[in-house]
């Protein structure tokens, strides 16, 4: 378990950086201006997340629920 937290930890401060934006989010943040264009780009990155997560979760518990297979 603690390395299914360390592992989401690991993966979600290196997702902060991304782009997140479609080219119709990047010409609409191209006209609000940098900070506008930040918050956007943050709360996609937001948004997306969760999905993300419980998609991991997911597969964590079919992996650890099928190990007895291999």
């Amino acid at each position: 378990m603690k390395r299914l937290i360390a592992g989401l930890v690991l993966v979600f401060f290196s997702y902060i950086h991304a782009d997140a934006q479609c080219s119709i989010c990047t010409r609409t943040a191209q006209q609000l201006g940098e900070r506008p264009a930040k918050a956007l780009n943050t709360g996609i990155l937001y948004l997306a997340a969760a999905p993300i997560m419980i998609a991991g979760v997911i597969g964590y518990r079919w992996w650890k629920n099928n190990q007895w297979l291999d």
